[in-house]
């Protein structure tokens, strides 16, 4: 290549770099992009979809601030500019203002929703009146008097707003500077004064939030497992995780199925929660409460059971997935049933599972229990020991229990499917008698404040995370009640029950840790390094997730329990990691459980003392069968599962009326066609234009 070839591919190197760089220049000119962003996503199930999504191109509109529900008329008739964005105030995301605006989608883009920094007065739900209504239970082949929540409403605010389908993006955007951006730029473009119709150039909003999959979990599936390509395309996943549980003897689980000689008292919690909005579950009454509860107790036992082992085996499972039909507690009865778990149902004698005891009216709990089961003799007769265990362990703490009547069927829980299975004795403890006390179930208001956990505003992180909370204390009170409770149900010796007694330090630093922030010197203490970097200053998030990925949520409590339960064991890293105590040993790993955490952080060093942890903790898929039996209109299993989606943004930019663009477009294509005619023309009289108007001389040679 000669040295003016080389020249001008430096100078088209030059120019591209300049015309790069002056776009996104001008790109930067144009949009201002919002910061944080949290989309509704579109869900599927064996029957419809639900959720939300955007256009692949995604939606843009005109903004309009809500101001009242009166306002919706401006932007479903009289607003002379559709399509509108609509942001509105989280008081105004209600269900009427919704579904008149889905009803008028043809003029709505979008709608963001500003997330208020503390919670409304009055109650808000999203999720449906009667919760796992069809895969629950109480069903027409049950009880038909039962079904469908007929006795009880349990969640009289549910609103259903979470089971609806939008053709258009819901956004919700946390009021922080993104917000005043917005709200600045509607007042000065698009705010109408003294009537007048405002005048271009307007604000306007695009949101980007395009779903994959459409119909439902089948067409998915199904679209899923086309092959055309080397590197296939899936568009929705199943919803799942895993299930986290320990015993308190060891049990081979290795060896799936029953076992002889063991009886099993289940002690159950859920984990999962969720809101409207993707990953924006906090879930402190659903389930937070509930489970830190259990964690607590599993503790409080740790002592009286190594000291005074009790007749039967008390197991502790936190179950995945519950808020979408029961995943995790469908699938560990489906293993139970196959041979697939460490037990199978024969082994199970009875069942306490803790649901939400935030103990919001006064220190009342109330003993759930299933009235149908109970006709049974024997199934009475061990949930009457069950109820009494528990009245004998509140005596003498700040709690009282008591039981609601005798016709009222169970709450939603957990133990619901291991009644579908067979008639189990066992009792569901919540707050409530009949319907919910949680004024937010499922919604993003319940929150840390909703269970009043604050803190002085002098106060360090650490020194927030050490205050025990008034909170923790009540949920203190609970543990003790219910580790003694399954202590007695379990055979223990009743002479250790005033020793077992749930520490208000460990429950008011989960507290902290789940509901405030879960990067914290407590939790970084109890988890490997490689884990570490997960936790961030916000509080953890409870929504499920899609299998076959681990969530945070569950790697906290699979240690969390670890700690609470195992102990500390003189043995090597390696050794740790390679599940056994020594170079020699086979055995161990069937029985027990071993992880390596970072441990403490000395003073004035820079390195933790890391250790080992012998435990009977253990993970169980939490999938549902549907998934695995490729059922996926099943009406006996969850089928839910989420769209993959490309990208979720979202941008404001000021757009030009529609006359401008027209008319802009007009001259670009005139310029276009006279700078073709006038190329055509050039060239055609080439000859006549650049001849040099005499012959060159000959050459000589």
């Amino acid at each position: 290549m000669d040295l003016l070839s080389n020249k001008w591919v430096v100078h088209l190197l030059v120019c591209c770099l300049f015309i790069g760089v002056s776009c996104n220049s001008v790109e930067k000119k144009i949009y201002v992009h919002l910061n944080y962003t949290v989309p509704c996503v579109r869900l599927l199930n064996g029957t419809h979809q639900i959720g939300c999504q955007s256009l692949l191109s995604g939606n843009v509109g005109v903004l309009h601030v809500l101001e009242s529900e009166e306002n919706v008329d401006w932007v479903l008739r009289s607003g002379p500019n559709p399509p509108y964005m609509v942001i509105m105030e989280s008081p105004l995301f209600t269900r009427s203002i919704m579904m008149k605006l889905k009803n008028g989608s043809s003029r709505v883009a979008g709608v963001a929703v500003v997330a208020q920094s503390a919670n409304p007065l009055e109650g808000f739900s999203p999720h449906t009146t009667c919760p796992n209504e069809n895969t629950g239970l109480y069903t027409e082949n049950y009880d038909p008097s039962l079904a469908h929540c007929n006795v009880t409403t349990w969640n009289p605010l549910g609103s259903g707003l979470s089971y609806e389908q939008f053709d258009f993006p819901i956004f919700s955007l946390k009021d922080d500077n993104d917000t005043q951006v917005i709200r600045q730029c509607y007042m000065d473009h698009n705010r109408a004064v003294n009537g007048s119709t405002p005048q271009y150039p307007l604000c306007a909003m695009q949101l980007f939030s395009h779903m994959s999959a459409v119909t439902d979990t089948a067409t998915c599936m199904r679209r899923n497992d086309i092959n055309f390509s080397i590197s296939p395309e899936m568009v929705c996943d199943p919803l799942g995780d895993y299930n986290v549980w320990a015993s308190t003897r060891p049990i081979n689980n290795t060896a799936k199925g029953h076992k002889m000689w063991e009886s099993v008292v289940i002690a159950a919690a859920r984990l999962d929660s969720r809101s409207f909005f993707f990953e924006v579950a906090p879930g402190a009454e659903s389930g937070v409460s509930g489970f830190v509860t259990l964690l607590a107790a599993t503790h409080a036992l740790r002592n009286a059971i190594q000291e005074a082992p009790p007749n039967r085996t008390i197991l502790y499972t936190f179950f995945q997935g519950e808020t979408f039909d029961y995943i995790g507690s469908s699938r560990m009865v489906y293993d139970m049933q196959n041979n697939h778990f460490a037990v199978d149902l024969d082994n199970v004698h009875s069942v306490l599972e803790i649901g939400q005891v935030g103990l919001h009216a006064d220190s009342r709990l109330w003993l759930h229990s299933d009235p149908v089961s109970r006709k049974n003799g024997s199934v009475n007769a061990e949930v009457r020991k069950l109820i009494e265990n528990l009245q004998s362990a509140a005596k003498g703490l700040n709690v009282s229990v008591n039981e609601p009547s005798f016709s009222q069927p169970l709450p939603p829980s957990s133990f619901q499917r291991f009644l579908r299975a067979r008639p189990i004795p066992g009792v569901v403890i919540e707050d409530h008698q009949s319907a919910f006390t949680n004024r937010f179930y499922e919604s993003m208001y319940d929150n840390a404040e909703y269970l009043n956990i604050s803190y002085p505003p002098n106060l360090t992180p650490e020194e927030q995370m050490e205050l025990v909370t008034d909170t923790a204390k009540a949920l203190t009170e609970v543990a003790t009640m219910v580790a003694r409770a399954l202590y007695t149900q379990a055979g223990g010796d009743e002479n250790q029950l005033v020793n077992i007694n749930a520490d208000p330090q460990i429950v008011t630093r989960m507290l902290y840790g789940f509901l405030v922030r879960s990067n914290n010197s407590w939790f970084q203490q109890l988890i490997p390094s490689d884990l570490s970097s997960h936790l961030a200053d916000r509080p953890t998030n409870f929504y499920v997730g899609v299998a076959p990925q681990t969530s945070e949520l569950t790697h906290l409590v699979q240690y969390l329990l670890a700690n609470l339960t195992g102990s500390p064991t003189n043995i090597t890293q390696d050794n740790c990691q390679n599940k056994r105590e020594d170079e020699k040993d086979e055995e161990s790993k069937h029985m027990y459980s071993y992880m390596w955490v970072q441990g403490a952080l000395p003073p004035n060093s820079t390195k933790r003392e890391g250790f080992c942890v012998r435990s009977t903790v253990r993970i169980s898929k939490a999938l549902s069968p549907a998934f695995d039996l490729r059922e996926y209109t099943s009406k006996e299993y969850s089928t839910w599962t989420e769209s993959r989606w490309k990208s979720i943004k979202g941008r404001i930019f000021l757009v030009a009326s529609h006359d401008l663009e027209m008319l802009t477009l007009g001259v670009g294509v005139a310029v276009l066609l006279a700078s073709l005619l006038l190329t055509y023309i050039m060239s055609s009289k080439a000859d006549i234009l650049f001849s040099s108007g005499r012959e060159p001389a000959s050459a000589t040679y």
